[in-house]
């Protein structure tokens, strides 16, 4: 390995004699040169938009991926450039093991039915969440990171660049100073040895006098203070321009946030469409509670004769039904709802109708009234109210 001991030595030195000048600086025994008003405005701004963009993204991937450890394998898998195994949804592993149970209780009863149609809606609720974290990940939290691992590492390295220039042309502006003071000196008494440990090397040779060493060691620290004073304005001005470039960041991830909240809302829709369909479904499948209370109507009904319920569970005559004196409640419509058969009442979302029991019903439906229509309607579609 090529070492050089001298650029080690040069450039220790130069740390040294900044972190010296930046100490001075915060204690107010240096100069230095304050950047102008618009300028330390686009720094607050690009600092602030770093400080929020980390939090977000780090917090919408803990909502996207729960798990740390799964988070984890994901990052070393991404590191290493390898694609990370397909790993099923929360609800997919359940949806599959509801199914699984479903064929060891028989799908044939009542539990296992329920069971089946239940499992087949959760996996088709983790295969939308699955779609769901694909989508987010690809269209708001990967422009995040790029942002944080790309545009915000070139403008933290040209920011410190810009600072090592300014701490340099400070120094500059301090050597030029000492050497006036020290030649106005050198002016008024005469002839002397200069003392140039503070502005030139050691072994600088004296070869003229003291005023005409002064002289030039004027000249050559106010030509450093322009070469010092061109290459900071250089640096400011492309610090400048990638600050600047912060406004065309917030467009790019506001146009990302739309994209999240489209996906967000495919994402609740589908849930909501599917868990609409399983309400359908559970309502048509034969109710273990059902089965129990026609079985106990049945008992009663040949354990006394000549007496007749007014209301037959398993042919409900919807027209010889009378609302009672009292006990009629109002309910607001959750969901649509189609009839299955004459005996039920359809429903609009969110239409208010008149609601009641009556003996002998399963628990699990009521009967609905509407203006001149009348039926039976379920319960899970309705919001009971007071």
């Amino acid at each position: 390995m090529d070492f050089n001991v001298k650029k080690f030595a040069s450039d220790a030195g130069l740390f040294f004699t900044r972190a010296v000048q930046f100490t001075e600086e915060k204690l107010g025994q240096a100069e230095k040169t304050e950047l102008d008003a618009h300028f330390e405005n686009l720094m607050s701004r690009a600092d602030c938009t770093k400080h929020w963009t980390e939090k977000i993204y780090r917090q919408t991937e803990v909502l996207l991926q729960p798990n740390p450890s799964a988070r984890i394998e994901e990052f070393l898998y991404e590191k290493l450039d390898r694609k990370a195994p397909c790993r099923i949804t929360n609800g997919e592993m359940l949806g599959q093991y509801m199914q699984d149970a479903a064929k060891e209780f028989g799908p044939g009863t009542p539990y296992g039915s329920t069971l089946m149609e239940v499992g087949d809606c959760e996996r088709r609720l983790g295969a939308a969440e699955r779609e769901f974290f694909q989508t987010s990940a690809i269209s708001f939290l990967t422009p995040l990171r790029n942002f944080l691992e790309g545009d915000w590492r070139t403008i933290s390295k040209e920011r410190r660049l810009l600072e090592n220039l300014r701490l340099d042309l400070d120094a500059c502006k301090t050597r030029v100073k000492k050497a006036k003071v020290a030649e106005t000196k050198a002016a008024c008494d005469g002839e002397m040895a200069p003392d140039f440990q503070e502005t030139r090397p050691r072994n600088y040779v004296l070869s003229a006098s003291a005023s005409a060493l002064w002289s030039e060691e004027v000249e050559k620290a106010e030509h450093e203070l322009r070469v010092a004073q061109t290459e900071f304005d250089r640096q400011a001005e492309v610090t400048r321009l990638l600050l600047e470039g912060i406004s065309s960041t917030h467009v790019n991830h506001l146009r990302c946030l739309h994209e999240f909240v489209e996906a967000q809302a495919a994402y609740y829709k589908q849930c909501h469409f599917h868990m609409q369909e399983l309400q359908k479904e559970l309502a048509r499948l034969p109710n273990a509670f059902a089965l129990n209370s026609t079985h106990s109507i049945a008992t009663a009904g040949s354990a006394s004769e000549g007496i007749s319920s007014p209301v037959e569970t398993d042919t409900l005559k919807i027209e010889e039904v009378q609302a009672p004196a009292t006990g009629t409640r109002k309910a607001k419509v959750l969901y649509d709802y189609d009839a299955a058969d004459s005996s039920e009442l359809s429903l609009l979302a969110d239409e208010l109708i008149t609601v009641y029991t009556v003996p002998g019903m399963d628990s699990d439906w009521l009967i609905g009234e509407r203006g001149n229509q009348k039926g039976k309607v379920p319960v899970t579609y309705l919001e009971l109210l007071s």
